[in-house]
C-alpha cells in the first residue's frame, strides 16, 4: 500500500459519512457514486485500485457497497482507513433506523401507521421478488435451456435451496457450505484438499452456529452468521433473517419483519442496515448495536485480511468455484424465502395488486428508485384502509 495519498483520513471519513447520509439507490448506485466521486472527480483512487476493490467485494461475503468502501479506505490508510471508512459509511443509516425503531415502537399500533405499512409491506414483497430474479440472472444465468445445460449443477443447487427453504422455513447454513465445497471439488479442486480438513471445517461451523446464551449473545451469533453469507446483494440476507427472526426465535411477527425491510429501503446506505432496526425491536439500543456490529464484522474482517493478498485470491479458481456454489444456494434460498413471505403477506386482492404494480413500475421505469415506490405504496395503503 502507498504511504502517500491525495487526501487525509478526516477527508476520507467525511466523504463516507456524507455518502452514508445521502446515498440512496441500493448497492449498485452506491458503488457507482464511489467511482464517480473518488476515481473520476477527486482522483483519490486509481481505476485499477477501484476495480480490485470491486472484484474483492464480489468475491468475498459481505454487503457489496460497504465492503468496497472498507477496501477503498484500506488502499492508502491500511486498517485505520478501512475502519474509519466502514464506520462512517454505516453510522448515518444506523442512527436513522434506530430512530425509526423508536418511533415504530411508540406509534406502531396507530391505525394510520398500520395503514401505511399495509401498502409498504406488499410493495416490499414485489421489490424482493424482482431483486431475486435479477440476482438469479446475474449470478447463475438466464432462465433458458442453454443456461440449464451449461450450468446444470448450479441450477440444481439453486432449485434445491429454494425448495428446502420453502418447506423448512429455516436457514440451512451447512447446505451453503457443503454446496460451495462440492462445487469447488467438482470444478476446481485445490491442492490442499482432503477429507479430514472438510470434516473439521464443517464441525467447527456446526459448533459455532449452535451456540446459545443470552438474548444479546444469540443476537450476536445469529447476525454474525447472517453477515458471513451475504453474497451479491444486501437482499441476500433476507432468507437468513426471516427464518431466524420470525420462524425460529419468534423475535418479530411477519408484518414487523416486512416493515423492517421497508425501513432499510427508505433510508440511505446499505440495505443490510435493516439489522439495526430488527435488533432494536428485539432488545432496544443494545440489541441494535450488537446486531449491526455482528453483521458487518465478517465483511470488515474478510476485507482487511484478504486485501493484501488480493491478486492471488482473485486468480484462484478454487476460491471462485467455492463462491459460485454458495451464491447459487443463497439466491435459491432467497427465492424460497420470497415465496414464504408472499404467502403470508399477500392477504387480499389489494396487496396482490400493490405487489404486481411495484414489479411493473420498476421494470417499466428503469430509473425509478425503490424509496419512491415504497412511499407511493404507503400512500395507497392509507387510501385503501382509511379513506
Amino acid at each position: 500500500m502507498e504511504k502517500t495519498s491525495k487526501y487525509s483520513l478526516s477527508q476520507l471519513a467525511l466523504y463516507f459519512l456524507k455518502l452514508g447520509t445521502v446515498g440512496f439507490g441500493g448497492p449498485v448506485a452506491l458503488v457507482g457514486y464511489m467511482h464517480k466521486d473518488l476515481v473520476e472527480d477527486r482522483k483519490w483512487i486509481t481505476e485499477e485500485e477501484y476495480k480490485q476493490g470491486l472484484a474483492l467485494a464480489q468475491l468475498a461475503p459481505g454487503p457489496l457497497a460497504a465492503q468496497l468502501g472498507i477496501y477503498l479506505g484500506f488502499v492508502h490508510y491500511s486498517f485505520l482507513g478501512a475502519t474509519l471508512a466502514g464506520f462512517a459509511f454505516i453510522l448515518p443509516s444506523f442512527i436513522m433506523v434506530v430512530a425509526l425503531g423508536v418511533i415504530y415502537q411508540l406509534y406502531g399500533g396507530l391505525s394510520w401507521i398500520q395503514a401505511v405499512f399495509y401498502g409498504v409491506g406488499a410493495s416490499v414483497v414485489g421489490i424482493i421478488a424482482l431483486s431475486s430474479y435479477k440476482l438469479t440472472v446475474k449470478s447463475i444465468g438466464k432462465i433458458n435451456l442453454e443456461s440449464f445445460k451449461s450450468k446444470w449443477l448450479l441450477w440444481i443447487f439453486f432449485i434445491t435451496a429454494g425448495i428446502i427453504t420453502f418447506i423448512t422455513e429455516k436457514e440451512q447454513v451447512l447446505l451453503f457450505i457443503l454446496a460451495g465445497l462440492f462445487y469447488m471439488i467438482m470444478t476446481a479442486p485445490p491442492k490442499w484438499w482432503n477429507f479430514k480438513t472438510t470434516n473439521s471445517l464443517i464441525l467447527l461451523q456446526f459448533v459455532f452456529w449452535n451456540s446459545e446464551e443470552s438474548t444479546l449473545m444469540k443476537l450476536g451469533i445469529f447476525f454474525a452468521k447472517a453477515g458471513a453469507f451475504v453474497f451479491g446483494s444486501g437482499l441476500a440476507i433476507v432468507p437468513f433473517l426471516h427464518s431466524g427472526v420470525v420462524a425460529e426465535n419468534h423475535w418479530l411477527t411477519e408484518q414487523q419483519f416486512l416493515d423492517s425491510v421497508a425501513v432499510a429501503m427508505i433510508t440511505p446506505g446499505p440495505v443490510v442496515i435493516t439489522v439495526g432496526f430488527i435488533g432494536y425491536l428485539v432488545n432496544g439500543f443494545l440489541g441494535a448495536l450488537v446486531a449491526a456490529l455482528a453483521t458487518f464484522l465478517p465483511c470488515y474482517l474478510f476485507t482487511i485480511l484478504l486485501a493484501p493478498y488480493f491478486k492471488k485470491i482473485a486468480d484462484n479458481k478454487s476460491v471462485k468455484a467455492f463462491v459460485e456454489g454458495i451464491t447459487a444456494v443463497v439466491i435459491g434460498a432467497l427465492v424460497g424465502s420470497v415465496v414464504v413471505i408472499a404467502s403470508r403477506s399477500i392477504i387480499d386482492i389489494s396487496t396482490a395488486l400493490i405487489a404486481v404494480l411495484t414489479v411493473a413500475a420498476l421494470l417499466y421505469f428503469k430509473k425509478l428508485q425503490e424509496p419512491y415506490v415504497i412511499l407511493i405504496a404507503g400512500i395507497i395503503g392509507v387510501v385503501i384502509k382509511l379513506i
